[in-house]
């Protein structure tokens, strides 16, 4: 059965990200809002020292940790559940300085969710990025038109992608293609392609609503040829598993995306709580939310909000570090949070008035952060049709 109290494991851990929020992120968030596509120099420092909590068992980046195999030991609260925690307090100091972090890329999670033990070691310590989306290639990641060909030891890829996180300065990149279109979504497999590969061209970076201390990169691949051994998973086309294999990274990366969520979602309620108690609105938990003033009752409603995503994500977490499949609840964590932080963030501003709509507090910068974690790893209506077609046993076909 799960805990739903943080073991002493656990709250050092969350501790010591609290204070890189504290140190680093928080201090350093209006900042790079305000310089995009410059480089946070200060998480150098940081990502030091989170390459040193990871390699001591802690970590409190958004870098990839491997699912758990199932196990007799009893419960256990692993690496995904240190990452889940670790990021909500990460991203309570700001989302987008954690996703330009060193090495702590979507794509990592990818490399360590599905790749084998020779790919994990050979781009240990390198920054990862992820390139799913096409420019006629939205929220359907099945219908993905960057191809691979095989061509002795090496893979052959053609296509563009779009909205890749961390894409510029990235090490590498994981890049989703088919080997066959014909074959539907079976045949695409992820691909982790080095920045300096020949015909893999840079050719913009995109202006923002939110997370602008991240730079997002526009990708054309024209003949950029891959080494075979940097196929993440099976070279087979096994129509029986459909493209099971790269989905497999959506089952830890999802959780993920809801931490953020939250960690930007409980920022804002921190401080707008903190601005109703200074305009002399008092919150109080023992009384019914329709005695008390509007705000005050808008305010129990939102943490409501805010709880029920907070422990839809720890479920998704400890599912992944129980040897648990736990797709569906990666979607239900990943669908409550990105809602939630939208709309809890934009009713802050609300409450707020002026306050939260200019730049004297980062109320409207965590209203504009929040959007992306409703769209990116797969948007709210992608989350709502994956949990309805597993609770309803119907196919992507029968439900679309």
């Amino acid at each position: 059965m799960i805990n739903l109290e943080i073991s002493p494991k656990l709250a050092t851990l969350v501790d010591q990200a609290r204070q890189a929020a504290l140190a680093f992120l928080r201090p350093n968030s209006r900042k790079y809002d305000q310089a995009e596509h410059t480089y946070p120099t200060e998480l150098d420092t940081l990502a030091s020292l989170l390459d040193g909590l990871s390699a001591s068992g802690g970590g409190a980046g958004a870098a990839g940790v491997r699912k758990a195999k199932k196990t007799s030991k009893g419960v256990v609260n692993g690496a995904n559940m240190s990452l889940a925690v670790g990021t909500m307090e990460m991203c309570w100091g700001d989302a987008g300085l954690l996703l330009a972090m060193p090495r702590q890329g979507l794509g990592n999670a990818a490399i360590a969710s599905v790749g084998n033990d020779d790919q994990v070691a050979r781009y240990k310590g390198k920054w990862a990025a992820m390139a799913i989306t096409e420019p006629d290639t939205g929220s359907d990641s099945g219908a993905i038109r960057t191809t691979a060909v095989r061509d002795g030891d090496d893979y052959v890829l053609n296509g563009e992608k779009i909205f890749v996180t961390s894409g510029e300065r990235a090490d590498c990149v994981v890049v989703w293609a088919t080997l066959d279109r014909t074959k539907g979504k079976a045949a695409i497999k992820s691909f982790v392609v080095d920045r300096d590969t020949p015909g893999f061209e840079l050719v913009r970076l995109e202006h923002k609503l939110g997370i602008r201390a991240s730079d997002t990169a526009h990708f054309r691949l024209t003949n950029a040829r891959v080494p075979a051994r940097n196929l993440l998973g099976t070279p087979d086309i096994l129509p029986d598993q459909g493209f099971a294999g790269v989905m497999q990274t959506f089952d830890n990366t999802r959780p993920l995306v809801a931490a953020m969520a939250v960690g930007i979602t409980r920022a804002a309620l921190e401080k707008t709580r903190e601005l109703l108690t200074e305009a002399g609105i008092t919150i109080d938990y023992d009384r019914p939310p329709h005695t008390q003033p509007a705000a005050a009752a808008a305010f129990l409603t939102m943490e409501a909000d805010y709880e029920s995503a907070y422990l839809l994500t720890l479920q998704a977490a400890w599912m992944a570090d129980n040897g648990k499949p736990n797709s569906l609840q990666a979607s239900y964590a990943k669908a409550k949070a990105g809602r939630s932080a939208t709309d809890i963030t934009l009713r802050c501003v609300e409450l707020c008035g002026t306050v939260g709509y200019n730049e004297q507090s980062l109320l409207e910068k965590w209203s504009r952060d929040a959007k992306i974690m409703d769209i990116f790893e797969g948007t709210q209506q992608i989350q709502q049709l994956i949990i309805a077609r597993r609770l309803l046993g119907k196919t992507s076909a029968e439900l679309k």
